[in-house]
């Protein structure tokens, strides 16, 4: 049994200060799981939470963070179809992405296109995702629909604005900071406005709205939205409480939903994963789907990257790289 780097903390606190760079063992390949090299994982909000404890759901100590990421097949096992040595995969959700290698499941591979950019699909399961199912799973919505969102300058509101642009629905965003707008209306985004600022009329009718911020914010979606519309929260950025005013829930027959990302991929089967991201690598290589990069790290110098990646004014992701992607990567 080798070993391999990976990215441990033993306790909750400050990301920088509670990581460490650690040699793990490495287990034999079995007849159903698969060996997976480690190309590039995302440094995601959530993975910050998790490693300082405010995360809703703790994972056991010592923990190896990283929700998703891309790697490469380097062996599989006597009895795995439909995967094989070479084959460029989604690493399963939830797994610990942040390590040089590891041997997963192979049930759980997605196989992807291996000509499609390596930091792209690295980041495919959470925020496209995300907006993605957000978009399809919640209102039957038909080209010409709009939609409305808070925090839209996020991984999944830019998302949403690709995604939906590319579906023919129209969007509403609303931003922290005027100078934002620019570049979201550049991205597709129909309607971009200030939060607390004097906001142009609202186009009606909106169907959805998804909440990303709580309070106000929230609050401000839900009065925008048509009767019998929707408001998916998905986070909660002010850490306040959604206001639901009784007479938007008994005139105006509002809809109020959850969604999560992890849930999903737990409720739906694996055939489901792969049509999704069939969708999302075809929109990844069609150009509609970009997100940005600023910069990608080798494990080794992790408590770099965490501080970069908590950085406000980033104009990218901050990602973990095997030493080819790092070398090789440069910003548009």
């Amino acid at each position: 049994m080798s070993n391999v780097s990976a990215i441990v903390f033993h306790e909750h606190g400050e990301p920088r200060e509670v990581v460490r760079v650690e040699s793990l063992p490495l287990p034999e390949v079995t007849p159903q799981s698969a060996r997976v090299r480690l190309l590039a994982a995302p440094i995601n909000p959530a993975d910050l939470n998790v490693i300082e404890g405010k995360y809703p759901i703790r994972p056991a100590l010592p923990g190896t963070p990283g929700v998703e990421g891309v790697g490469v097949v380097e062996a599989i096992g006597a009895d795995v179809p439909g995967v094989k040595v070479g084959d460029r995969v989604l690493l399963p959700h939830g797994y610990g992405t942040w390590r040089e290698a590891g041997v997963v499941d192979a049930r759980e591979l997605c196989v992807v296109p291996g000509d499609l950019p390596v930091e792209q699909l690295a980041m495919l399961k959470i925020n496209p995702a995300t907006a993605l199912r957000m978009l399809r799973d919640f209102a039957d919505l038909q080209p010409g629909d709009w939609i409305a969102q808070n925090a839209a300058n996020s991984g999944v509101g830019r998302s949403v604005i690709q995604i939906a642009h590319a579906l023919g629905l129209r969007t509403v965003n609303l931003v922290r900071r005027a100078e934002l707008i620019p570049d979201l209306q550049a991205q597709g985004a129909d309607l971009v406005c200030a939060e607390g600022a004097d906001a142009p009329s609202w186009p009606t009718p909106i169907r959805l709205a998804l909440n990303a911020v709580g309070g106000e914010s929230a609050l401000r979606l839900a009065n925008a939205l048509a009767p019998s519309g929707t408001l998916v929260t998905y986070g909660a950025m002010a850490r306040q409480p959604l206001r639901i005013p009784n007479g938007l829930l008994i005139f105006q027959d509002l809809r109020w939903r959850g969604f999560w990302i992890s849930q999903w991929y737990r409720a739906t089967p694996p055939e489901a994963h792969r049509a999704m991201f069939a969708e999302l690598c075809d929109l990844l290589r069609r150009g509609i789907l970009h997100t940005p990069v600023e910069r990608i790290y080798p494990l080794a110098e992790a408590p770099s990257a965490l501080v970069h990646a908590a950085r406000s004014g980033r104009s990218g992701k901050i990602l973990f790289g095997a030493p080819e992607i790092v070398a090789q990567f440069s910003p548009a």
